[in-house]
């Protein structure tokens, strides 16, 4: 019916079947004017309202401009327009025209040149209102309009052409001409469509962001990426190459989306909360007083107590977990945040679900086509043209595939981006306003956790949330199509899959147990190594490393086991993975056989459903692991949601009204920290007039510092009102400090000023730390203020307050951390009378009496209540509790001045800080490094070298010091590595694998990729039976043949996978040993320099990071690299085989492959490092953040801290968006180059069809189908290959260190050296690195059996370079040492250093029992051990211990007083029994009494020995025979004590400084 009316319409056939059956094929002319004419304009005249809207509504676009791309686009348009109203008026002329004939044209040549002018003139207004519209290039519309419309012009094209060629002449010239005139045409705007058309305004946004600039065929393809691609091919990427964000991307466009939504579904929450807690009475009495009392620290919001209640809370929390837990599950707002992410990402969510849609129906085209395709190849009767379709309909099908899936994930990982973005603003903007209460529920540490462990889970889970309806639905199809296939015997197939899944699971359980074990040692082993990197220095001077290696060494053995255990198991699940496949179809194929001999397994059949098997294996791999991760993100999801929906702080606690005549009022205030709790602050009133300083005294914990925090408005008030008049200032009592420069945190957000800044300095007491900092005010401060002394940080946080101008300051006792004489200056110069700050309102807490005379007022708090308010006079005269505290703080005051005014007089205290390059406070000025290498404090414990310097002699030429930035640096910066990894890397792995393992590695899993081509090939020849038994019945013995060896070769690859793993587990196993023992050997023999110059970070990164990598990414990765290599390697060969035309496209398709994987490769690992690099600055920031929570509220500076962390955040996705993109930039070139492979392997096996067998048809397609995905993951692999070998790299680098002289040499001393204990220097120069001053300038001495010589000089003088010389820890530059006659550079190491006793200056402990800590090997038996306990007074305290001498040690002694430590390391000493004793005296804090003890048993114990004591303090060295006093490098006077006195140098000096006259020395 229709097709008649048609045909009336065209005048001609519409369709006629024989048009397609013959060789050469050809539509009807019908069917090519009327449907492809009509696809392409409906689809145009569908869209086109929307290209159109932009013309109705009023732009602000520059609509003057004209570029030169949109006259041309629009020319074109016109000139198509012309040759429609050619096309009619030519029909017209035909039909009306003088020499018209009787036959009228059909209506269709009426028709469609109409259609065609309105169309064109509909494209006219299209390109216009594109143009108006604001920040559009080109339209995906039009594009595809015209790529639709030049497609359906190919069928009239060839029509014409060919029937031309056949008459040999032309029917009708005009129009054949037009026809090819607006063919012609349309392509020419088909190429100018695919063009951005860039308006000159944009031009500048689009070279910072290209994507904004990109046309609709850039867009599908990542081409616009390409660019930075490249550039990162030829140069390592730095932040500075990332491009901007598109608005959408930012985060605070993210943020301020999901705020709103999040109001309006939290409040929700909210109600229905409350709704359920009416129903239900919770009971909360009992929980509200015990609060209460966890509160009465009253310290304030200080973070300490914060810590300290929390520890309490836990034991609390412990006992009464139970009985909460299930009232707690619901008590806050729950189930809002995933509606609010599903809202505010609702349409990206719908998007990617559509294009998800799309291609998971697509891939199951494929199979079918296949199909097609196989029964062509067998029916030797059909046309050839159908195997060319069926060729192009697959690469079709692939392509458009490929375009969708990129888009779905492209879409999902932006997603994921996304949604961490909102989830980290959202806790960042949430702990800028929470209550305390809810700030006391978590620590800092966590609260940053839910910034950056819980938004990545929602980030991991969101990249795949739609597998979990796109699952099951590939499941349901598979199943759909393969009963089609097979029939039930689907279901044995589908059973095996089923059954894998539980099998599967109690693996990954098991293995996760395994996991948790391996953790253990981890952290065990670390935890080791650190102490060891800590302690270096006296492992070295006892000669112990050999002790501490095994120590390790047993951990790291234990470590592999378990490593073992885990790989085993890995190899398990990968045989039962591997199998799978082969399984699955065995299952299968053998049911279908047995079932009935008439199914017999034909080629169509076989391939078709193992390609749809390969479809079944994704989800049925990827269902449980996206369960398990949703699991997770529902834990995340609780705790985020606890956090967002706490309390918010009670913005209206403080009033500002101005109309109030004094500063301050609190009238009849109680305050409390919790909202159930009992106020802390009772009736507190408070009346303070504009411009007086208030002092606020009061015992420790009468609520001072809890008055301070209810002005800030940070406590619940219970009764009563504050009310501020203007801004606040707050000093809290410690110093909060930001991570920027100084000058930064003095300004602290207000415009810089010069003269009000140098001011503040002055008035501050900064003026010389200035001077002394590398780079002045623009030195960067460490995290936390980590290169500033206490008092400095202190004197900054002052600085901050005074430069902001507020009207009121809150001073929490800012004065307790800076010296007397400091805190004098600052009350003098700022905060008193006379400071700059006298005509604002100022409160101060204090402990300081000497201030309060000076003050205009005095509040007195006693037990959170104000007991007395007046002037200093009235209330002294009153005699209540203020005199009270007066008396008992007077009485400390008096001992403290008299102790500091000797100390003070001539020094002051300055600190010398080196300015951090980073964070880190690593780099130090090359001259002080000299400065500070002689003073024996190791660099990496004196992380901040501050010198006390006297006021008139030294400080000058310190300055100097300072200003020498130049010189090099102590510690040099960490090499990045960059570029390619160089090829010697992967032999040195390999060499720790062992070649023999190598080689049976790859040979195993060679065969295992033959057995597999095998079984395939197997298959292909069974499929052959079909045709051969067509009319007879299958004989059974040949089935079962045909099944048994399917089976057989299905197992065996299997066993090989598994056979393959278990090797590569023991090889690389003892390939992680060999490299983690090389390390190890080579560090502990590395010469103390190179410690003092790497921060010890550094190094334990390389045990912890990079030995983590080797053990478990690189066996990994190697694994899935090599697998993937021989599938990719295997496929081609099947192909090869079936069809061998196919080897000539192999190689140009290799050489694209190459280089797109170069060029992603060297990319994307470096905008990894670059993610990773700015990941860190988010969370230190937020850190810092919560920390200094009540400084920010207190000065209002919220929006520019939330500011600064949008803007931190945007830095990160700078570099994560560009990697989301690099990935599927190289994803579609490489499926496309996988759709190549399929389209020439079917157009090969088309064209060689006649020699061809049908099953190695089937066999080559069906492979080529897969090697997209393999093509994908052998890229990926590669390049997580590169990265995770770098780690190689680093612990080589490290095994190749230079290493000191070697522990035991050939010349070995005697027995029992030394005997007599005589040393004697011979000329010995000494320099601590080459290129350096000497430090020793030449010294010679004799110092004969059992003297007792003392060492002094002032810092810097070499004092302990002396020591360190003996020990060989630095080596001579010339001159020797004899001890006894052996020059002690002959012997080896060990030898030396087990014969000499040294007890250091900081007593090091490791942690483990006492008994190690004293005997590391085992050599003395328990009497010894208790003999010299009793001689170092240690006996009493150890037999109280419950363990005795298996005590365990905390890590660096932590549960040991300073005393006691130093008392085990004389006992270490004692033990020994060397005749050479080097004391380096400790001026580590050991009481007076300690140190009694320890001269004495030293007098006693080794009177028969030589004793070296290098003195700090004069008195305890003027009983030894003879003195050295060594200055600059040389030896100034050696000689008797007395005798030094009476000569009246050096010595008499320094004696003289420390109060010791020549009647003391006689009295001694």
């Amino acid at each position: 019916m229709c097709a008649a009316a048609l045909e009336e319409y065209c005048g001609s056939v519409f369709w006629n079947a024989s048009y397609l059956q013959r060789e050469a094929p050809d539509l009807p002319i019908c069917v090519e004017q009327t449907v492809l004419v009509w696809i392409p304009l409906g689809f145009l005249w569908i869209c086109a309202p929307w290209q159109l809207g932009s013309l109705c509504r009023r732009t602000q676009v520059n609509t003057k401009h004209l570029s030169k791309l949109y006259i041309c686009k629009q020319l074109v348009v016109c000139l198509l327009f012309l040759t429609a109203i050619a096309a009619l008026a030519l029909t017209l002329g035909e039909d009306f025209g003088p020499n018209s004939s009787t036959e009228k044209n059909a209506v269709v040549y009426y028709t469609n040149p109409v259609l065609f002018a309105v169309t064109w003139i509909l494209v006219l207004l299209c390109q216009e209102g594109l143009r108006r519209r604001e920040g559009a290039v080109d339209s995906a519309t039009l594009f595809l309009f015209w790529l639709l419309l030049v497609l359906c012009d190919i069928f009239p094209f060839q029509t014409l052409l060919r029937e031309a060629l056949r008459v040999g002449k032309v029917s009708d010239v005009p129009r054949f001409s037009l026809f090819y005139i607006s063919t012609g045409l349309e392509v020419i705007a088909l190429i100018l469509s695919a063009f951005a058309d860039i308006p000159p305004e944009a031009r500048e946004s689009v070279k910072k962001n290209p994507e904004a600039g990109a046309a609709f065929l850039n867009r599908i393809t990542f081409n616009w990426i390409h660019s930075m691609v490249v550039k990162g091919y030829k140069q390592p990427l730095v932040q500075e190459d990332m491009w901007e964000l598109n608005q959408e991307e930012s985060t605070s466009h993210i943020s301020q989306r999901f705020q709103y939504h999040m109001q309006n579904e939290l409040g929700a929450a909210q109600v229905r909360f409350q709704k359920q807690t009416k129903k239900k009475p919770v009971h909360r009495g009992g929980e509200a007083s015990q609060s209460g009392l966890t509160s009465g620290l009253g310290k304030g919001v200080s973070q300490d107590a914060l810590m300290m209640e929390d520890k309490g809370k836990a034991e609390k929390k412990k006992k009464k977990d139970k009985k909460k837990k299930e009232e707690e599950e619901e008590n806050y707002p729950n189930s809002w945040l995933v509606t609010t992410i599903y809202k505010t990402f609702k349409r990206v969510l719908i998007e990617s679900a559509f294009f998800k849609l799309l291609q998971d129906l697509l891939a199951f085209v494929s199979p079918q086509l296949l199909k097609l395709m196989i029964s062509f190849t067998q029916d030797k009767s059909r046309y050839t043209w159908e195997g060319y379709l069926y060729a192009v309909l697959l690469l079709a099908v692939a392509i458009l595939q490929s375009l969708f899936l990129q888009q779905y994930f492209q879409r999902c990982f932006v997603l994921g981006m996304k949604v961490r973005t909102a989830i980290m603003a959202a806790v960042y903007r949430k702990a800028l306003v929470v209550s305390n209460d809810t700030r006391k529920e978590s620590t800092v540490g966590e609260t940053v956790n839910l910034m950056s462990a819980d938004a990545q889970r929602f980030n991991d889970v969101i990249n795949f949330i739609h597998l979990l309806w796109s699952c099951p639905l590939q499941i349901i199809i598979s199943i759909v199509f393969l009963w089609m296939e097979l029939g039930p015997s689907v279901l044995a197939g589908l059973l095996v899959m089923v059954l894998m899944v539980p099998i599967n699971g109690l693996l990954a359980n098991r293995a996760r147990k395994l996991q948790i074990s391996n953790m253990k040692f981890k952290d065990k082993r670390l935890k080791i190594m650190n102490e060891m990197l800590n302690g270096i220095k006296i492992l070295k001077l006892f000669a112990w490393e050999p002790s501490f290696k095994t120590q390790v060494e047993d951990i790291r053995e234990q470590e592999l086991t378990v490593m073992k255990k885990f790989a085993y198991l890995t190899s398990i699940s990968t045989f039962i993975f591997s199998c799978a496949p082969a399984v699955v179809s065995l299952a299968t194929f053998a049911v279908f056989v047995s079932v009935s001999s008439d199914n017999i397994l034909t080629a169509e059949k076989a391939f078709t459903s193992i390609s749809l098997f390969n479809i079944l294996r994704f989800p049925l791999a990827m269902l449980p692991m996206l369960i398990a991760a949703i699991v997770q993100t529902a834990v995340s999801k609780k705790r985020l949601e606890k956090f967002l929906g706490g309390q918010d702080l009670d913005g209206d606690i403080v009033r500002h009204d101005p109309s109030f005549n004094s500063a301050v009022t609190v009238s009849d205030g109680s305050f409390a920290w919790e909202k159930d709790a009992d106020p802390l602050l009772k009736d507190v009133s408070l009346d303070i007039k504009p411009g007086r300083l208030v002092a606020i005294v009061g015992a420790v914990g009468s609520g001072k510092s809890s008055l301070m925090s209810a002005l800030l408005g940070e406590m619940h008030s219970t009764k009563g009102f504050v009310n501020i008049r203007g801004s606040l200032a707050f000093v809290p009592q410690q110093a909060w400090i930001q991570n920027a420069t100084l000058r930064d945190n003095i300004l602290f957000g207000s415009p810089h000023e010069e003269k009000r800044f140098k001011e503040v300095i002055q008035a501050c007491a900064l003026g010389p730390d200035l001077k002394l900092l590398a780079a002045g005010d623009l030195t960067e401060i460490g995290e936390k203020g980590i290169n500033l002394s206490g008092g400095q940080k202190q004197r900054v946080s002052l600085a901050r307050a005074a430069y902001s101008q507020a009207d009121v300051y809150l001073l929490d006792d800012p004065l307790s951390a800076v010296d007397s004489h400091v805190g004098k200056h600052l009350f003098d110069k700022v905060i008193g009378p006379n400071g700059i700050l006298k005509n604002k309102t100022r409160i101060l807490v204090t402990h300081g009496v000497s201030f309060l005379p000076y003050v205009d007022e005095v509040v007195v708090l006693v037990d959170g209540k104000v007991s007395e308010v007046g002037s200093y006079k009235s209330l002294r005269a009153s005699k209540g509790a203020f005199s009270e505290f007066l008396d008992t703080y007077a009485k400390e005051q008096r001992n403290r001045t008299k102790s500091e005014t000797d100390d003070s007089q001539d020094t002051e205290d300055l600190e010398l800080t080196p300015d951090g390059e980073d964070t880190q406070p690593d780099s130090f000025l090359e001259d002080s490094v000299s400065f500070t290498l002689k003073r024996e404090n190791s660099i990496r414990r004196s992380q901040r070298s501050s010198f006390r310097v006297r006021k008139n002699s030294n400080l000058k030429k310190n300055e100097d010091v300072a200003e020498t930035k130049t010189g090099q640096r102590l510690i040099e910066k960490e090499a990045m590595e960059t570029g390619q990894v160089k090829f010697s890397v992967y032999l040195q792995y390999l060499r720790a694998l062992g070649w023999g393992y190598s080689f049976w590695i790859f040979l195993v899993y060679f065969i295992q990729n033959i057995a597999f081509i095998g079984q395939n090939l197997w298959l292909s020849d069974w499929t052959g039976d079909g045709e051969e038994y067509a009319n007879q019945t299958y004989p059974a013995s040949k089935r079962d043949t045909r099944v048994g060896v399917f089976g057989v070769l299905g197992v065996a690859q299997g066993i090989f996978v598994f056979l393959g793993t278990l090797i590569l587990a023991n090889a690389s196993v003892s390939a992680s040993r060999i490299l983690h023992s090389r390390l190890l050997n080579n560090i502990l023999r590395v010469p103390m320099l190179f410690f003092d110059t790497t921060p010890s970070g550094r190094v334990v990164n390389r045990f912890a990071k990079d030995i983590f990598t080797i053990d478990e990414a690189i066996p990994q990765s190697f694994r899935s690299w090599l697998l993937c290599l021989l599938g990719v390697l295997g496929t081609l060969f099947v192909i090869c085989l079936a069809t061998p035309f196919f080897t000539i496209i192999i190689i140009p398709l290799a050489v694209i492959y190459f280089f797109v994987q170069r060029f992603y490769v060297a990319t994307s690992r470096q905008l990894r490092r670059l993610d990773s690099v700015s990941r860190s600055p988010i969370y230190s920031h937020f850190g810092e953040t919560v920390s200094g929570l009540s400084v920010i509220r207190a000065y209002k500076h919220q929006d520019r801290f939330l500011n600064h962390n949008e803007k931190t955040i945007d830095e990160n996705l700078k570099s994560v968006y560009p990697w989301i993109v690099s990935n599927r930039w190289l994803a579609i070139r490489l499926e496309f180059l996988g759709n190549l492979v399929v389209f020439f392997s079917a157009l090969f096996a088309v064209m060689s069809r006649d020699s061809i067998d049908s099953g190695l048809v089937g066999l080559s397609i069906s492979y080529a189908l897969n090697v997209t995905q393999t093509l994908n993951w052998l890229v990926r692999m590669s390049s997580e290959l590169e990265t995770n070998i770098v780690a190689v790299e680093r612990v080589s680098e490290y095994t190749e260190l230079e290493n000191e002289a070697k522990w035991i040499t050939n010349s070995r001393p005697p027995e029992k050296w030394p005997e007599a204990g005589r040393l004697q220097f011979i000329n010995y120069k000494v320099r601590y690195r080459p290129g350096l001053d000497l430090v020793l300038q030449g010294i010679s001495c004799d110092i004969a059996s059992t003297e007792k010589i003392g060492i002094v000089g002032r810092t810097g003088a070499g004092k302990s370079s002396l020591t360190n010389c003996l020990f060989r820890i630095i080596e001579a530059a010339e001159g020797q040492i004899l001890i006894d006659n052996v020059d002690i550079a002959t012997i080896g190491l060990h030898d030396l250093r087990n014969s000499l006793t040294i007890i250091p200056q900081d007593p090091v402990l490791f942690s483990g029992s006492l008994r190690m800590n004293l005997d590391p090997f085992d050599t003395f038996s328990d009497e010894d051990l208790w003999r010299v306990l009793e001689l170092s007074h240690l006996k009493d305290y150890v037999t109280g211990l419950q363990e005795g001498l298996m005590h365990e040690v905390s890590e660096g002694g932590e549960n040991l007083s300073v005393g006691q430590r130093q008392l085990l390391c004389l006992a270490r000493a004692l033990l020994r029994k060397s005749r050479i004793l080097i004391l380096d005296e400790a001026t580590a804090a050991v009481d007076l009494e300690t140190d009694d003890l320890i001269q004495n048993t030293i007098r006693k114990e080794f009177s028969h020995c030589t004793v070296l004591t290098i003195a700090h303090r004069l008195h305890s060295i003027m009983d030894s025979s003879r003195v050295m006093v060594l200055d600059a490098g040389k030896i100034v006077e050696f000689d008797s004590p007395s005798n030094l006195l009476e000569k009246r140098g050096h010595f008499y000096a320094m004696a003289k400084d420390a109060g010791i006259s020549q009647d003391d020395d006689s009295r001694l």
